[in-house]
């Protein structure tokens, strides 16, 4: 009763307000209905806000924690990974028949190797011509005859003389001094082709391993990408990706298995560089044995330098150059001093003796000439030997130069995949390996997903593979800076008179750059 009394109390204040108050009261009302909207659709925006927020969050926790039990449709199903990490030697260990070492190929090569034997002949020949250049001249023996008459008269002189060159000066023992320089440019020749093939062997062998050693890698990455091509499909039939990363990820599987293929080839490539620079080109592909990690050459950078310039083969044979250009001058100024031409013989005079019916008879008959040196004495020859004694001596300097200037560059290579192999060995592959480990741990655990287990390891095979071609370039620089730069076991030895210029670029010849990881390859 009371509360029908207070409504109609309140009806009868409104009914006795005024049309303004009214109105004021009416717009009141509005305003805080408005206001109760805009607070209204403010939270609703908020709620939607922060649930979108969570679901994110719980999708994501979800795909870390729960796709390998989605992947195998159970948590208790899902199958155990075990880490794989990259091997060196599978090659050889996979290998069931014989391997070849390098002992055997260097046995080979020095059997075989066909500029050895054309080394060894050059030798031969060279001696051959010093010993052609310090022969006495032939004598000379010839029939003479002086008016000779017929009839019943008679008369005239005939019979037969001797005729000898005495050489003089010296000049037979100068002849044979430059033959016997020639002699040693050959043996040097030799020397230096011996480095070269050895050189040669050795760089075309650890290349064969190295590509051993990389195919597997290859083959390695190319099982990766599968991997991931498999997890992307399930992925997507699970609804947590689409066909853009099914496709992308086929795209770079096709792309490793054609890189193994390309490496395939590579191998074969270089097996037969071996065989043809060791003598044999028939020999089949075989695997080689070695180890890249161990014996790669420790070069000095200051001891390798002053080395490559004082022993090279190339310096001494400048130096063997100068001093037969000297022996030619010596040569050249004896040149002057005249030969004795000498000539004795007897003859038979049919001449009579006045009124005697007698012939004079035999008589003797005796010669010496000697050329006077009056317009020509050698003095251009004398004039170009001087300035060949100084174009070798230049050309000794020229040689010493080049050597450092190519020896940098070597080293500089050198040091470069020698940095990169410490930093591999010893840095970024211990660190790739653990967190490969720890992923697979995590994965394990199911606080990581199975796509970032394989980027771990692919990761870690990419890094092996830098790690195999820096070493590679370890062993190909440090074996040419200790062969004094000769690497091409097939290049003809020069004749000592070839000596100068045609075997000087080929004695120091560039070495190929070493490439940092960065840079292209030209190899897969």
């Amino acid at each position: 009763m009371s509360i029908t009394m207070n409504r109609r109390k309140r009806e009868k204040d409104l009914t006795q307000r005024s049309p303004r108050q009214r109105r004021g009261r009416r717009r009141t009302q509005r305003a805080q209905r408005r206001r109760g909207e805009i607070m209204g659709a403010t939270i609703r925006r908020g709620a939607i806000l922060i649930a979108n927020v969570l679901a994110t969050a719980g999708a994501v926790r979800a795909q870390e924690m729960h796709m390998p039990a989605q992947e195998q449709h159970h948590q208790m199903e899902m199958a155990p990974v075990r880490p794989e990490y990259p091997r060196m030697g599978r090659a050889q260990q996979n290998e069931k028949g014989a391997l070849v070492t390098l002992e055997q190929v260097q046995k080979i090569a020095g059997e075989s190797n066909p500029t050895l034997r054309q080394a060894e002949a050059e030798i031969r020949a060279a001696k051959a011509r010093q010993q052609q250049s310090g022969l006495y001249p032939n004598p000379r023996v010839a029939y003479t005859a002086d008016e000779i008459r017929g009839g019943s008269v008679g008369g005239g002189k005939q019979g037969f003389f001797v005729e000898q060159t005495v050489v003089t000066g010296g000049k037979l023992g100068l002849s044979r001094g430059v033959f016997g320089k020639d002699v040693k440019l050959a043996e040097i020749e030799a020397e230096e082709q011996k480095m070269r093939v050895q050189s040669a062997v050795k760089m075309a062998f650890l290349r064969v391993l190295a590509a051993q050693e990389l195919l597997f890698a290859r083959r390695d990455m190319a099982m990766i990408a599968q991997d991931s091509v498999e997890t992307q499909r399930r992925l997507m039939n699970t609804g947590q990706a689409d066909e853009t990363e099914v496709l992308e990820a086929e795209v770079e599987a096709q792309r490793m298995r054609m890189t193994a293929r390309m490496q395939e080839n590579t191998l074969r490539e270089e097996w037969r560089s071996l065989v043809a620079v060791i003598g044999q080109p028939d020999l089949p592909l075989t695997t080689v044995a070695g180890d890249l990690e161990k014996g790669w050459p420790e070069v000095n950078e200051e001891e390798a330098v002053e080395a490559i310039v004082k022993e090279s083969p190339a310096v001494r044979i400048a130096e063997a150059a100068e001093a037969r250009a000297q022996i030619v001058l010596g040569g050249a100024r004896r040149e002057s001093i005249p030969d004795i031409q000498v000539r004795g013989g007897i003859e038979y005079n049919h001449e009579l003796l006045g009124s005697a019916p007698f012939r004079k008879g035999w008589e003797g008959i005796a010669e010496v000439a000697v050329q006077i040196p009056l317009f020509n004495r050698n003095q251009g020859n004398v004039v170009a030997a001087r300035a060949d004694i100084d174009r070798a001596g230049q050309e000794k300097k020229r040689i010493a130069l080049t050597l450092r200037e190519r020896a940098a560059s070597a080293l500089d290579q050198y040091a470069n995949a020698r940095l990169m192999v410490m930093e591999y060995r010893d840095e970024m592959l211990p660190r790739a390996k653990k967190a490969y480990g720890l992923m697979v741990e995590r994965y394990g655990h199911m606080l990581a997903s199975y796509p970032r287990v394989l980027d771990a390891q692919e990761k870690l095979f990419e890094l092996q593979i830098e790690y195999l071609s820096a070493l590679e370039s370890v062993w190909t620089n440090g074996i040419a800076l200790e062969g004094f730069l000769l690497t091409d076991g097939l290049e003809a030895p020069a004749r000592p008179g070839e000596v100068d210029r045609p075997v000087r670029e080929t004695n120091v010849p560039m070495p190929e750059r070493t490439m940092s990881p960065a840079e292209g390859r030209p190899r897969p």
